[in-house]
């Protein structure tokens, strides 16, 4: 009984599965309908042909839409088995010969959905080291100042000989926790898009000249030389004039503070439809390997190095974001032990 039941249910689903092409089967039938009127008087079995029509449609109805039903559930197998993460690639993913379209179709949105989760993914890693380096980074300033103050009062606030030593390293401190801070609201802006940019002509010798001026004691200090090469008098480029301060001075301290000697110039190459902008120095350079990677949050070729002469390990990637949200890319020229040049082109 339940095979009989199982059949004449499996015949009833097929039958109404069917139905979605009800449309073509009437066109069809009223096409028989009307050479059967046609030659009605020639026919002597019409009602022998009438009975073969309706068999021929149950049939034609059964078939269909067992073919149908068929192909729906390769479909939901494919669909099931890709929620359930079954697939390790697109070429898994195999339907009937009649579904070639609707196979490519899937293929597609595979291939979509997996470039979402693999991005997910990437940026839950990101995230995770992002959080680690911020926290390395803040707890780093925050241990010292708390050190330098607890000796303090300890009781060397009456050494003389320590006790403006200490104040002064706890200062220091503080100014390294707030460039961090700034940096960090500065490059969280930029990523999440809330940094306005405001666009306009201005005369870029001008620039070069103040960011050469409040950079210039820093190189002194280090007995290094700062030098500008500017271009002609009145040229002007589009940008955001306070934003590309920032990567100037951004690009120029780097400079300053890993070169031990030799000089720092800041140079300005008119073209036809563009300027070329330039920070070159003689300092230790950059290995080929590492080039592709400085501009990561917090990246540092040489970790001990870089804290000891201070730096957030921000400032490159702010400096990445900056520019090509003027439409231009960071280019780097870097030997190890030679020296970097760092360029830009703006639109003038």
């Amino acid at each position: 009984m339940d095979t009989d039941f199982k059949t004449t249910n499996k015949f009833i689903i097929n039958l109404v599965s069917a139905l979605v092409y009800y449309r073509e089967f009437l066109i069809i039938n009223i096409l028989f309908a009307v050479i059967i009127f046609l030659f009605r008087d020639s026919i002597s079995f019409l009602p022998l042909l009438i009975f073969a029509v309706i068999v021929a449609n149950i049939i034609a109805f059964y078939f269909i839409g067992g073919k149908r039903n068929k192909e729906l559930d390769e479909i939901k197998l494919i669909i099931n088995n890709i929620r359930e993460g079954k697939y390790n690639n697109e070429e898994e993913i195999k339907l009937g010969s009649g579904l070639h379209s609707i196979e490519r179709a899937i293929k597609k949105m595979f291939r979509k959905e997996k470039s979402d989760i693999d991005n997910l993914q990437r940026l839950q890693r990101v995230r995770s080291q992002f959080l680690a380096n911020v926290s390395h980074e803040l707890r780093t300033p925050i241990f010292a100042i708390q050190g330098y103050i607890e000796t303090l009062l300890n009781g060397a606030i009456h050494d003389k000989k320590v006790n403006m030593n200490f104040l002064e390293k706890a200062n220091q401190n503080t100014i390294s926790l707030s460039n961090l801070l700034n940096d960090l609201i500065d490059i969280s802006m930029i990523e999440s898009g809330e940094m306005r940019m405001s666009y306009r002509y201005f005369e870029i010798n001008s620039l070069i000249s103040q960011v050469f001026q409040e950079n210039k004691k820093m190189a002194e200090d280090k007995k290094l030389i700062l030098d500008t090469i500017p271009a002609r008098e009145d040229l002007q480029v589009f940008g955001d004039r306070d934003k590309l301060r920032q990567v100037l001075v951004n690009l120029v301290h780097n400079a300053i503070k890993y070169t031990e000697k030799g000089k720092i110039e800041i140079i300005v190459q008119e073209e036809e439809k563009q300027a070329k902008i330039s920070v070159k120095d003689t300092g230790i350079g950059i290995s080929e390997s590492y080039v592709d990677r400085i501009f990561e949050r917090f990246f540092r070729i040489d970790k001990a190095r870089s804290r000891s002469i201070g730096g957030t390990g921000l400032g490159l990637a702010i400096v990445k974001h900056i520019i090509e949200a003027h439409h231009s890319k960071v280019i780097v020229n870097s030997e190890a032990g030679k020296g970097s040049e760092f360029s830009f082109y703006l639109k003038k």
